[in-house]
């Protein structure tokens, strides 16, 4: 049961992130400094592996977040949902600052990804125990 709560953890999380960078899509790729084609589209928009990626990168961090809530003894939605939060506020979101800030991009691309790391781990922590 705890690979298919990973799995749904990581899938929600995924498809929020799919919903989220739609939203933001204008913003994030002009702060990205993303090739944009004639057709308003990413030029690599066709190739499949960053997706690929993100979604094995999204199912290792759920299968760490649920270790570590099994020996943090975090076993309800709402103490997954604020250690969720908790983890992408104070440690990915701030690796995504540092990333960010030593490649001179703009800091509008870390709070916008830094936004989404957050929120992704917040639906992650609320899944893995709502499961």
């Amino acid at each position: 049961m705890e690979i298919l709560s990973v799995l749904v953890a990581a899938f929600a999380a995924f498809v929020f992130g799919a919903v989220y960078y739609m939203v933001l899509s204008k913003p994030w790729m002009e702060a990205a400094q993303i090739a944009i084609g004639d057709d308003g589209k990413p030029v690599n928009s066709s190739n499949p592996t960053p997706y690929i990626v993100s979604f094995i990168c999204i199912i290792l961090v759920a299968g760490m977040m649920r270790h570590t809530f099994a020996l943090s003894g975090i076993d309800t939605v709402s103490k997954g949902v604020q250690s969720g939060l908790g983890i992408g506020l104070f440690f990915i979101t701030p690796w995504i600052f540092i990333n960010t800030g030593y490649s001179d991009r703009p800091w509008k691309l870390a709070v916008i990804d830094g936004g989404y790391a957050t929120l992704a781990a917040a639906i992650i922590g609320g899944v893995l125990i709502a499961l």
